[in-house]
């Protein structure tokens, strides 16, 4: 019947690989087109799990002393397909552990081992996770035998920890409580290069893109054979100074971090990498998930080959000690080459102690070596320095290792309310964004004294609004919680209209003294008051918000979550050259919304006349919390004209009079046929009260996503 059958599904575009049976996308057709992908991560549908599982119970149900020594066996349990370097796993668990959580990075707060990402694409196929593979393989027994109750995530994470307390190393602490996502966050941003390795992300004297945390696509970090493989180690320094960076880490812990995982373990490239075949995602089917299958020779053990850097940075691979930086100073370095013909550097004349053992023959042994990036920590004045005192005081550096590690596996988890198991940390640390509890009050008395205080409606949800919308679903910072809103550096930025804030935080201060609330609750009461005044419907409240300090806020840290732009408030920074739309989206991801629930909130908003520009409002009631913008967007007697980057007019088709004004975000929930399809709901007649009840259900969305009590 059909003499030339094709697929019916598109596997990928005509564009992209030139096959006869592949179909064109719309991106390929209208690459220009706003994507709504982000909003749609993590589609339930995709969810394997039963709607009510809660992982977070489950975990508290699990033999956690059993499931540690399990892994604990596991170290030595070396197998015959993939044998153990030095007959102990434990290096390459840690290897798993910190690839899986060092794809953080404090620009979004994206990335991080919270999601067990590493399961799926690009991750699971990145050069430099390359041969992790086999790890999660290692784990799937334990995961079979525990089941639900300790997710892919943790596992992923725990096992490391195991692997440096078997080696005789210390750790601070940890924390389950990571559920499992079920599909690949296809729509973060890891780099514009089409290419492994590609290199891309640069502008001026060599400043790195953001968000992103690495120096070129398929790395976690840093090149270890230099810039590009470039030698150089004070040009390497500058790569990991600014990769650590921007990863949430400072100068020492930098330094503890590369020592103490360099301890352990070794680097393989036994052969040339073109015997290495392709990453797990380009692997044929037969393979069953596992890639970099390697032809040269046995293609294990000894002939293993991964970064193409071969050999071991100490003479005890699988015990901790202070051989690292023993080596380090002891030494003169001279640079060569590996089997694979990768950049490192081996000791002048080292003595037979200071060799380490062969990983499969313990009968011999073999020269130890550097990479590039661990000579950068001699040659850089800052990180010598301080590799010198933790050289001089092993006990520092056992100490500061566990804590920047504790900090690399934990930084995207939230509050430290959010931690949970055995082995939780007593000391509260700054980066965990310490808030005191809070405590109830009396609401009614609250809400009299905000209707009769002196703020308008608008001033009362604009600083609920933007006390609330510095939270990042991504790492689980900011929000209303803690009123950081009035406290450096959010007290500053210009999105959060300083001189506004001078005028109301003293008024709900004020309040808050006089019922004994928080500053955080009134802020958001005060907020829910007011839309209550301009809807006439309740907007529900529970108190228990605490105030942080200035003490409890790190400045630096903070910075990093400041908006460059709010479109539901249509604020675009004075600097900012992104389509605020696209950032609009990328938002909205974070705060957890909807397609739906951001269409909503931005038109309500409109309808009440808050637009930091003072376009998009297309009433002159403002006073009412209503539909009009919707209705007035899909007005067909107005044609638009852009004057202006962001900016467009909107005139009369018969006068040709100006009579609106509109941002590009504003237009865009006309011009979408996705967002248009949801603005044709809420415009019509009927949908009045819906469109009051989602704002309100949005709002409250909004409001109480860093309420993790709740």
């Amino acid at each position: 019947m059909f003499d030339d059958q094709k697929c019916p599904i598109i596997h990928g575009s005509i564009v992209s690989n030139n096959s006869k049976n592949s179909g064109s996308t719309n991106k390929d057709w209208w690459p220009n087109q706003l994507n709504l992908g982000i909003l749609h991560q993590h589609d339930k549908r995709s969810n394997p799990m039963d709607s009510d599982f809660d992982y977070r119970k489950e975990f508290k149900k699990i033999d956690y002393i059993s499931l540690k020594k399990d892994l604990e066996n596991l170290m030595t349990d070396s197998q015959d397909w993939w044998p153990a370097d030095y007959g102990h796993y434990g290096p390459f668990f840690i290897r798993m552990t910190w690839h899986a959580a060092g794809t953080y990075r404090v620009g979004d707060g994206r990335g991080g081992g919270g999601t067990g990402a590493q399961r799926f694409a690009p991750l699971n196929s990145w050069p430099d996770n390359g041969n992790l593979d086999k790890a999660r393989r290692l784990l799937w027994p334990i995961k079979q035998k525990y089941g639900n109750k300790i997710s892919w995530a943790d596992l992923l994470i725990l096992a490391g920890n195991v692997g440096i307390e078997s080696m005789g190393g210390k750790t601070f602490g940890f924390s389950g409580g990571r559920p499992d996502i079920w599909a690949p966050e296809e729509d973060i941003n890891w780099g514009i290069e089409s290419e492994w390795l590609g290199n891309k992300r640069y502008t001026g004297d060599r400043l790195l893109d953001n968000p992103l945390g690495a120096v070129q696509m398929g790395l976690i970090y840093v090149n270890p054979e230099g810039p590009d493989g470039n030698p150089d180690p004070l040009a390497s320094a500058r790569d990991i100074r600014e990769t650590f960076g921007r990863m949430a880490m400072n100068d020492r812990e930098t330094v503890a971090l590369v020592a103490g995982g360099h301890t352990f373990g070794k680097a393989h490239g036994a052969g040339d990498t073109a015997n290495v075949g392709n990453e797990p995602e380009g692997s044929p089917i037969e393979n069953l998930g596992f890639g970099w299958q390697n032809n040269f020779q046995t293609g294990i053990g000894a002939h293993a080959i991964t970064s193409g850097i071969e050999g071991a940075w100490t003479s005890n691979p699988i015990k901790w000690d202070n051989g690292y930086f023993e080596l380090l100073f002891k030494y003169e370095w001279d640079l060569g080459k590996s089997p694979a013909g990768a950049n490192q550097w081996h000791p002048i004349n080292p003595t037979e102690d200071d060799m380490a053992p062969d990983a499969h023959d313990p009968s011999k042994k073999v020269s130890t070596m550097m990479t590039t990036a661990d000579i950068a920590l001699l040659k850089d004045p800052i990180y010598r320095e301080i590799s010198k005192d933790f050289y001089n005081n092993p006990d520092k550096l056992a100490d500061e290792f566990a804590r920047a590690w504790f900090k690399l596996l934990h930084r995207d988890m939230g509050p430290k309310s959010r931690y949970m198991g055995p082995e939780v940390p007593v000391e509260e640390l700054i980066w965990q964004d310490p808030i005191p509890n809070g405590n109830n009050f009396d609401i009614s008395k609250a809400k009299t004294l905000i209707k009769d205080c002196s703020l308008s409606n608008q001033e009362m949800i604009e600083t609920a609004w933007c006390s609330a919308f510095s939270f990042r679903g991504s790492d689980l910072r900011g929000g209303a919680n803690g009123a950081r809103i009035a406290l450096e550096p959010q007290n500053s930025w210009q999105s959060n209209k300083p001189e506004q804030l001078s005028k109301v935080l003293p008024v709900l201060k004020n309040i808050a003294k006089n019922v004994n609330a928080s500053l955080a609750d009134i802020i958001v009461l005060a907020g829910n008051v007011a839309i209550e005044m301009i809807s006439g419907k309740e907007v529900s409240f529970v108190p228990g918000r605490g105030d942080a300090t200035q003490d409890q806020t790190d400045i630096q840290s903070f910075s990093y979550l400041e908006p460059i732009a709010d479109g539901f408030r249509n604020y675009v920074r004075d600097d900012m050259d992104i389509k605020p739309e696209e950032i609009l989206l990328d938002k909205s991801q974070l705060l957890g919304l909807t397609a739906p629930e951001m269409t909503v909130l931005v038109s309500g908003f409109r309808s009440l006349g808050i637009s930091d520009n003072g376009k998009g409002v297309f009433t002159k009631e403002t006073n009412k919390l209503s539909n009009q913008f919707c209705v007035n967007l899909l007005d067909m007697n107005i044609r638009w004209e852009k004057d202006s980057e962001f900016g467009y007019k909107g005139l009369d088709k018969k006068s040709g009079a100006q009579v609106r004004s509109a941002s590009s975000v504003d237009l865009s929930f006309g011009s979408n046929s996705q967002l248009r399809a949801i603005v044709e709901v809420y415009a019509t007649n009927d949908n009045k009260d819906k469109f009051t009840n989602d704002f309100i259900l949005a709002w409250n969305k909004v409001m109480n996503n860093d309420r993790f009590d709740l």
